[in-house]
């Protein structure tokens, strides 16, 4: 039985998840990893979804305020044996309806330009590739997305 789970950024089953994220992005990310790092906390993140198939945590992602508009999706992950079963698609979307429950408009994102795959997630799920924002402008690696929401008339 698959399950998603809002929870926030103290649930050690997100913090056990995010481990085995960061160790996966040390190697893609190279001497890129400590630049992108220090945006990485997870600390005071209130907005956590957790995927859990048959009672185990194989997939996380966050949303945290960006702006007044929007909420920024961090830390998305599926482990090894949970890909390409569209968990990532589907705990994507739980954390698009929890910002448009939360009244934001938008959701935005930056993932690395090595991560083809998180690329082609993005791209499926109807986010734009945008100009780099923040501490991501001028950085060559990074690729950043945005997706917009519309209230329904």
């Amino acid at each position: 039985m698959n399950t998603i789970k809002r929870t926030d950024s103290e649930n050690p089953d997100f913090v056990a998840l995010v481990k085995m994220l960061d160790a996966y992005l040390a190697v893609t990310d190279g001497d890129e990893h400590a630049f992108y790092s220090q945006y990485n906390k997870i600390d005071k993140i209130r907005h956590v979804v957790v995927f859990y198939e048959n009672d185990i945590a194989i997939g996380c992602g966050a949303i945290k305020p960006f702006g007044e508009d929007a909420m920024e999706v961090k830390r998305m992950f599926v482990t090894p044996q949970g890909r390409n079963k569209g968990i990532a698609s589907k705990m994507l979307t739980e954390l698009e309806n929890w910002t448009k429950e939360l009244g934001y408009s938008r959701c935005v994102l930056e993932t690395g330009a090595r991560q083809t795959e998180a690329i082609a997630l993005y791209k499926k799920n109807g986010y734009q590739v945008t100009e780099n924002y923040g501490q991501y402008v001028g950085v060559e690696n990074s690729v950043c997305f945005e997706k917009r929401f519309f209230p329904s008339l």
